[in-house]
């Protein structure tokens, strides 16, 4: 079953998600195994993240490569809000 984590970190400027976003690409991990969906959400001057993924496995993966790029832009992240998915409707 799918599982969503919503972001709402108290300081995440938009540059800052963008390096983040450049830094993962270097990293290789632009478009990581088990992400089925990312939003940015832009909420003021700042970016708020919801993600989708196959597990919770994938996503602790990614966190090994994700955390240490936010802390070396300064980015607490936070507590995520986490709920598995009930559905999903894709547009046509």
């Amino acid at each position: 079953m799918p599982i969503g984590f919503y972001f709402s970190p108290s300081s995440f400027p938009i540059d800052a998600y963008d390096k983040t976003l450049k830094d993962l690409e270097t990293a290789g991990v632009g478009a990581p195994a088990g992400r089925l969906y990312h939003f940015a959400l832009e909420i003021g001057t700042n970016v708020h993240v919801f993600d989708i993924w196959d597990s919770q496995e994938s996503f602790e993966a990614f966190g090994g490569t994700l955390l240490p790029i936010l802390a070396a832009e300064g980015v607490d992240p936070g507590e995520p809000m986490v709920s598995p998915i009930h559905n999903i409707i894709v547009g046509s």
